[in-house]
């Protein structure tokens, strides 16, 4: 039971970080650099897609365990104090918030449709 709390206290604290680097990212007072980067790490964070598979053995988790950390890291040292502190305090209101299943149903839905629609296109 000790790793399942774990794991749940690790993926909190690395959402609750990737919030805040995306919210870092949207302040005009980052530098461009530094939130074209922080957006490519909140995208690589939230994307289902990886640069190695996660069903190749050993390495295929090496990138979230590796890449995911150093980025988030890196972010957060090149944004100004005052950026990240406020980014923090977004990202914790954020993650307090009620989530809705009815919008990830609609989500789902929206996806599930453009994807039927863009095969149907693709063997026609």
């Amino acid at each position: 039971m000790p790793l399942t709390s774990s794991l749940k206290t690790w993926a909190k604290a690395l959402k609750q970080h990737t919030l805040t680097v995306y919210f870092a990212a949207r302040d005009p007072h980052t530098p461009l650099l530094v939130r074209l980067l922080a957006l490519a790490v909140a995208a690589y964070a939230l994307s289902p897609i990886d640069l190695i598979p996660d069903f190749i053995p050993i390495i295929g988790y090496l990138d979230d365990l590796l890449l995911l950390p150093l980025g988030l890291w890196l972010v957060v040292r090149l944004t100004p104090p005052e950026v990240i502190a406020e980014a923090r305090e977004k990202a914790s209101q954020a993650t307090e918030r009620p989530v809705s299943r009815g919008a990830a149903v609609a989500i789902v839905g929206l996806w599930s449709i453009l994807a039927l629609v863009c095969a149907r296109w693709l063997l026609d």
